[in-house]
């Protein structure tokens, strides 16, 4: 191994979230509280102060202020999200985060001022109060990026009332969908025993060699949704009416869909040219789903079968080995960056274990620019589940790139978020494929890394269509069942005559936290794979030259806009023949498995 900790053990376990609350005594908290408040009623003394005539260094005191609260706002409000992903059952935890957003509302709305006020001046006003010393470069681009928002902000009343509706309604809402569907449990019987089992654990079987088990994965994890499925609909159903009734009516933006974009800072143009460049390439992967067919002796794939694997393997991989293959893949890209990887296990921030009532699938949590983040995944010893490792850790070294900016600049916009993620899956990849010549083996694994592209480009652009069909039909009365019915022709459009779909599968998209969480977030992550098909071409034709530029990219985070850090990369976003490349690298390589001599 090339890194000198590649021998340590890696265990299987839960996180330390003691660099957030050390102390969990209610003594401590209230004092936390306190603290965090009194900083709260500084700020608002200064409303006074505030006027287009003031300094500019009294604006930035007053940012430089408004940061401070932010940090312990996160802190407090990170460690009740981290406690309650770990164990979704826990009152304790419900009761924690439950009252921490209560108190931020509260603060949200005494500070609110401030935002309104800034986007009351005019273009010159403004500009004559930005600060334009490189020191305050991140005070800046957060000042800019809050005027974005001006045409659609109400009156400071409203959004108070907006804010509070808020908290105790839709977020309540979205909070039972979430208690609701983890705690959730499957019967499976598998070699003769039957076990309730988590939804990881149950879906770690729809990649089985065994077409029976993955047929009853599915089946199983559908019946139970289906059985709850009227009650998530109705979640869904006023979900969609909220947002329409806050984002549109009220504030004024053009689409439901419109609201993700601009929060996004990515055009309306750029994503109407990523979601039609990919409903025009599902003939591609149609074609590989039948190709996939010939290859596991079917005539036609059932919908259970898409990530059914070609080789007949059972295999699976020791956690401690997984996070050493992931490690020493980043060692042999930038030493840099398996440092920042390893300081996640050094610090113990990863909650790999499954356990009944933790959160379902993976993300990485960034709180300070100072802290490590925080890796949730479930692993099962599954191959995927060691690309999700991969990717949820590019997720913290992005993060950890990206330490250097102000904590109001760290964070990139959703699409790029996903650049450093994805582009740490196709290194792990190319790292299996260098080390395989066999041609079975080779085909397996390219194969694997379409599935993969499936999943994340086409599935997920299909889920945002979907989206923008519901949103539309649900302000047009229609029913859940009708709701059904279109996610069956969602469904329909995506696969064509490429493969079988089973009923059950009307109710998928009730199982979707995503479209519930976070609306049309999930064409992020087709932005950011195609993105990296494009960047990852480019690092197979320059070699370690393309290391410091993309690296730099990374290293932005979310201090400038998009489209500069992708125009200094040569990309715009809004030419549909770049979305295009990124389905070409993936047709090169159908291609390339077609041609597989076996």
């Amino acid at each position: 191994m090339s890194i000198a900790t590649a021998e340590k053990i890696y265990d299987l376990s839960g996180w330390d979230l003691s660099a957030l609350l050390a102390d969990t005594s209610e003594s401590n908290i209230r004092s936390k509280l306190a603290e965090a408040e009194a900083l709260v009623q500084s700020f608002v003394s200064k409303r006074d102060e505030l006027g287009p005539e003031m300094a500019p260094s009294t604006l930035i005191g007053m940012i430089k202020e408004y940061e401070t609260i932010v940090e312990k706002v996160y802190v407090l409000s990170a460690y009740g999200s981290l406690w309650f992903s770990s164990d979704t059952q826990s009152a304790d935890a419900l009761n924690y985060r439950n009252r921490m957003q209560q108190t931020i509302t509260e603060w949200q709305n005494k500070m609110l001022f401030f935002d309104l006020w800034w986007k009351s001046l005019n273009d010159d006003e403004a500009n004559a109060l930005l600060p334009s010393t490189d020191q305050a470069a991140d005070y800046r681009h957060h000042l800019e990026d809050i005027r974005r928002t001006k045409p659609f902000t109400l009156d400071e009343g409203s959004e108070q009332l907006i804010n509070i509706k808020n908290s105790n309604g839709v977020s309540a809402l979205v909070t039972i969908y979430s208690m609701l569907t983890n705690r959730l449990e499957f019967e499976f019987e598998i070699d003769g025993e039957t076990k309730a089992l988590t939804r990881d654990a149950l879906m770690s079987n729809a990649y089985s060699p065994d077409p029976d088990i993955r047929a009853k994965a599915y089946q199983t994890l559908y019946k139970v949704y289906g059985e709850e499925a009227n009650i998530l609909a109705q979640i869904y159903i006023n979900r969609v009416r909220d947002w329409a009734n806050e984002n549109v009516e009220l504030r004024g933006y053009g689409s439901p869909i419109a609201v993700r974009n601009v929060a996004n800072d990515i055009p309306d143009e750029a994503v109407d040219a990523l979601l039609a460049v990919s409903r025009k390439n599902a003939p591609l992967f149609q074609r590989y789903f039948k190709l996939k067919a010939k290859w596991l002796g079917v005539d036609t794939l059932r919908r259970y079968d898409i990530y059914a694997p070609l080789a007949q393997s059972d295999s699976e991989i020791p956690y401690g080995d997984a996070v050493k293959l992931v490690l020493d893949t980043f060692s042999d890209f930038h030493g840099d960056v398996a440092a920042k990887a390893e300081r996640v296990f050094a610090d113990n921030h990863v909650d790999s274990e499954v356990r009944k009532g933790k959160r379902g699938g993976a993300f990485c949590a960034t709180v300070l620019p100072s802290q490590t983040p925080w890796v949730l995944i479930n692993y099962t010893g599954k191959v995927r589940d060691v690309a999700t490792l991969a990717h949820e850790l590019g997720h913290a070294i992005h993060s950890m790139m990206a330490e250097d900016h102000s904590l109001l600049t760290q964070h990139a916009t959703l699409p790029l978020a996903e650049t450093a993620s994805v582009f740490a899956e196709m290194l792990l990849t190319d790292r299996l494929l260098d080390e395989v010549k066999d041609p079975l083996a080779r085909r397996e694994l390219l194969a694997s890394a379409v599935d993969d592209m499936y999943a994340t480009v086409m599935r997920q652009a299909y889920f945002v269509l979907f989206e923008r069909t519901a949103h539309a039909a649900i302000l047009d009365n229609k029913s859940s069942d009708e709701l059904h019915e279109l996610y069956m022709e969602n469904l329909r459009e995506q696969f064509g005559d490429s493969l079988e779909i089973a009923p059950e599968f009307q109710h998928e998209w009730v199982s979707i936290p995503h479209i519930y969480n976070t609306p049309f977030y999930c064409y992020a992550y087709s932005f950011g794979q195609l993105l990296v098909l494009s960047l990852y071409r480019r690092f197979q034709q320059e070699g370690d030259s393309f290391v410091p530029s993309y690296l730099k990219m990374l290293a932005y985070g979310g201090s400038a806009r998009p489209e500069q850090i992708l125009n200094e990369v040569g990309i715009d976003m809004t030419d549909p023949t770049f979305w295009q490349g990124g389905f070409d690298v993936i047709k090169d390589l159908v291609d390339e498995l077609e041609a597989l001599e076996l």
